[in-house]
């Protein structure tokens, strides 16, 4: 078994030989013989070594960097700044009243320690506090006990190998919050990338949404059926590419810059660029872009045309309109004209009424075709479905009938007037008659 530790401990000082650690008349036989004296002065070393020699601090100016014993003096000389009745000057009387040890606790863990109720008086009750706080809630091990620091001069080197504990468990748990805070920063940086995306794919399903929407809209060929309707329809076309359009057209090239600023953070992460869903590519938002511009020229064009058929149709309503008021009042007119009997008491007037009756049956023969324009309008105005069509139907009949119906009373008008004058005729012969047998009488 002695052989085993020689060789154990030849090991561990062939280590520190090769760490550069200075050692002095130590071998393998004096640590495994119990030589106490040796023995602690290897563990210091090693403390000295590893624990120790590996702090370094600047001030706080920065203008110096202190190492070792000086940079854990340093250290708990600015960790315990400001802290009533606490003066760290060395590593032996500063620690007795044990508020040095609360200061550093509570610099760190403010909610482990009460430090405004703790007096310098009460030295036993202030270490045993800080002892077992470090030990129970830091996991810092409890090497002194309060007697140990509770006297003049107590021992340096126990003081700094207990507070070296201190400062490697709050380098630590500084280097921990610091780790923390960067992994925080990554996962923020991730979440506001993911976050981009998720408003990205939402704008662009929202805008693709009113492409297709606009495009089934403007694509319907069903227009108003008058003019003032296509104009209103034409307005609102102009004020949705004034107005509307334009504002999708800024959503669009926001996309753009929301896609290339998620492309320029993920490059700055060195992670794996972004790809959009299928369908939801800018290539594919500039394809459904050019449909629905396509189908914005269409929908112009139609427009267009189906306005000026609009004015044609009115220009010729109106034109029907011109020409049944003409009609209206002339068929009024000769329908008076022939409305009375005064056809005269003989013959001679009853002839002149005949001639007279003759002639407006040619003036009527003549305005026979104009007539038939009215029918001719109306029909064209029918077969272009003009929204007013019923209007212009009544009105023509009306014509009609107004037509029919002079033709009537001026047929039944010459046969009164050929009544009359084969009356007037046979008469005038009686005359002559009577008046011949007067004359052979």
């Amino acid at each position: 078994m002695r052989i085993h530790s020689l060789e154990n401990v030849d090991k561990a000082l062939q280590f520190l030989k090769e760490q550069r650690v200075h050692l002095e008349n130590v071998g393998s036989h004096d640590i495994v013989d119990g030589n106490h004296r040796l023995t602690l002065g290897l563990i210091w070393t090693i403390i000295l070594r590893f624990q120790i020699q590996v702090i370094k601090i600047n001030t706080e100016d920065n203008r110096e960097t202190r190492s070792a014993k000086d940079a854990l003096l340093l250290w708990c000389q600015m960790k315990t700044a400001g802290y009533p009745g606490v003066n760290v000057q060395n590593f032996t009387s500063s620690w007795s009243d044990g508020l040095a040890f609360n200061a550093l606790i509570h610099k760190h863990r403010s909610d482990l320690i009460d430090f405004a109720k703790l007096q310098k008086s009460n030295t036993t009750f202030n270490l045993q506090q800080a002892f077992n706080v470090a030990e129970q809630q830091l996991g810092v091990a409890k090497l002194l006990d309060p007697e140990d620091v509770n006297m003049e001069n107590p021992d340096e080197k126990s003081i700094i190998t207990y507070v070296v504990s201190y400062y490697h468990y709050f380098s630590k748990m500084k280097a921990l919050a610091v780790e923390g805070k960067r992994i925080g920063k990554v996962l923020d940086k991730a979440l506001e990338i993911e976050q981009i995306i998720t408003r990205y794919e939402t704008l662009a399903s929202e805008l693709l949404a009113w492409i297709e929407q606009t495009i089934a809209l403007i694509s319907n060929q069903r227009f108003a059926n008058s003019l003032t309707g296509v104009q209103q329809q034409l307005q609102a076309f102009t004020n949705y590419c004034t107005v509307e359009k334009p504002l999708k057209f800024e959503e669009k090239g926001n996309l753009e810059v929301l896609l290339f600023t998620i492309q320029s953070k993920l490059r700055a992460n060195n992670q794996k660029l972004y790809v959009p869903h299928e369908g939801k590519l800018i290539s594919d938002i500039n394809r459904a872009w050019e449909r629905l511009e396509k189908a914005e020229h269409e929908r112009e064009v139609a427009l267009r045309n189906e306005l000026i058929r609009q004015e044609k149709l009115e220009q010729l309503a109106h034109r029907f309109d011109h020409k049944v008021a003409m009609r209206d009042t002339w068929l009024n007119e000769n329908q008076r004209l022939i409305s009375q009997d005064n056809f005269g008491y003989d013959l001679p007037a009853v002839e002149a009424a005949m001639k007279k009756h003759e002639a407006i049956e040619a003036d009527v023969c003549s305005y026979k075709e104009r007539m038939q324009v009215i029918t001719e309008l109306a029909l064209e105005l029918g077969s272009e479905n003009y929204y007013d069509i019923k209007r212009i139907t009544a009105q023509k009949d009306n014509i009609l009938r107004m037509w029919s119906f002079l033709e009537e009373t001026l047929a039944a008008r010459r046969a009164r007037l050929e009544l009359n004058l084969s009356l007037q005729k046979t008469f005038q012969e009686m005359v002559h008659m009577i008046d011949w047998m007067e004359e052979m009488q």
